[in-house]
């Protein structure tokens, strides 16, 4: 039955947007995304002024968001592909909500510290929710619509890329710290309570079969290293996360200390990289049926690494802003391409533990230069940083050449389960 749903359903845009799963899942995004770049900034800016602008502080604050990523996508990916991903989304909303409002009360009775804590937990629960929302995507998404599905999806965050600075820097100057992490948590109930909408859960032939959870996670290993494609995006995945580890903390001192400039106005770069993310997934939206997603991976990652290599040797504020817009316009080709290859080339029982073991390898290689990217700074300069990380990207572009032939149809090769028959 549910083949014979996705098979009857509209190979269109209106039919993509009449689809229930999508018009819960960006509504959900869209509460998500308030919160989440609320805090990002109200956090940053917090920090900066209780540290008096400190880099390994400052570097701090993304190794609490980005090192339960390597500690638990993998252990996530995998629960994710055991439980109902539906009821997992929910919770891990609702646990987040909690655990902020407690923040909150840490924040008025105790230490200002406890932001980290903050972005730490929302952080540990993510690993289980965004497979779960993967998985979601491949079971209610037809084939020929998973790629335009995932333009519609990156098109939102770019939206954010500018509302979201401007957004969280205003409710911090005007509010505080304190408020901007209250809507933090109202937003995640907010997200909580659309996932009711989702479509149930449908049991599985996999929910039956019970399986240690380590077998489970042995399996996904041997998944990626059978299918070639996978473990190419695994290598490219692992120079990607060492470039943008580097400079992940550095935006704010590319600011003061290349362009002479307040901390405030960060936001602008944020803002011009934004724009260039919404111009970048219409164009990426325009072609997304027929581009094969291998190619738009590797244009973005050659485009980026130009306007990284821009980014740090600017020192006017017109050229910086430019190549921020020209690194936003491909970042929706590099995510698009990313998240239909591992769609397309992995069946819907391993979507999970495909997910949890290439995220780590991406996000583990920038937690290691993220956290050595404030005293990296201090010996080097922002210049060097952004120049090493440009110079990374090209090398995880060459790591995916291999894969430049195949057409936007053609199997990408690996065996197949019994299963998927």
């Amino acid at each position: 039955m549910h083949e014979q749903k996705k098979k009857h359903m509209s190979p269109n845009m209106s039919g993509l947007f009449k689809n229930r799963f999508v018009q819960v899942i960006l509504l959900s995004g869209l509460f998500l995304q308030i919160g989440v770049w609320v805090r990002n900034f109200a956090v940053l800016l917090f920090v900066m002024d209780k540290t008096h602008g400190d880099a390994f502080a400052v570097s701090m604050i993304s190794v609490a968001e980005f090192a339960p990523i390597f500690i638990f996508s993998f252990i996530g990916g995998t629960f994710a592909d055991r439980w109902r991903p539906k009821r997992t989304m929910i919770w891990c909303d609702l646990l987040s909500a909690a655990s902020i409002f407690a923040v909150l009360l840490a924040l008025v009775f105790g230490t200002w510290k406890a932001v980290f804590f903050a972005t730490l937990v929302s952080a540990i629960l993510s690993q289980f929710s965004q497979p779960s929302g993967m998985k979601l995507f491949k079971m209610h998404v037809p084939e020929e619509l998973i790629q335009m599905g995932m333009s519609i999806y990156q098109t939102m965050f770019a939206v954010f890329m500018i509302l979201g600075p401007v957004l969280g820097t205003f409710v911090y100057q005007q509010w505080g710290i304190d408020v901007a992490i209250g809507m933090m948590g109202i937003s995640f109930l907010l997200s909580a309570a659309v996932l009711f909408f989702l479509p149930e859960d449908r049991l599985s032939d996999e929910d039956k079969t019970k399986t240690s959870l380590l077998q489970e996670m042995m399996d996904g290993i041997r998944y990626v290293l059978s299918k070639r494609v996978l473990t190419l995006l695994g290598a490219c995945f692992f120079a990607a996360g060492l470039a943008l580890g580097l400079i992940q903390p550095m935006g704010i001192f590319l600011v003061t200390e290349q362009l002479g400039l307040p901390k405030e106005q960060l936001q602008w770069l944020m803002t011009a990289n934004g724009l260039g993310m919404i111009l970048g997934g219409g164009i990426a939206m325009s072609f997304a049926k027929t581009a094969a997603p291998q190619k738009l991976l590797m244009l973005g990652m050659l485009v980026s690494a130009l306007g990284m290599a821009i980014s740090g040797l600017s020192t006017v504020l017109w050229l910086t802003l430019l190549a921020q817009l020209i690194t936003g316009l491909v970042l929706p080709m590099i995510q698009i391409g990313i998240n239909t290859m591992i769609l397309q080339n992995s069946e819907e029982s391993f979507v999970g533990r495909v997910n949890g073991i290439l995220s780590p390898l991406f996000t583990g290689a920038m937690v290691v230069t993220m956290s050595i990217a404030g005293p990296l700074k201090n010996m080097w300069s922002v210049v060097v940083m952004y120049e090493i990380a440009a110079f990374l990207f090209v090398v995880g572009m060459l790591t995916i050449l291999p894969l430049y032939r195949l057409s936007a149809k053609q199997p990408m090769e690996g065996p197949s389960s019994p299963e998927a028959h």
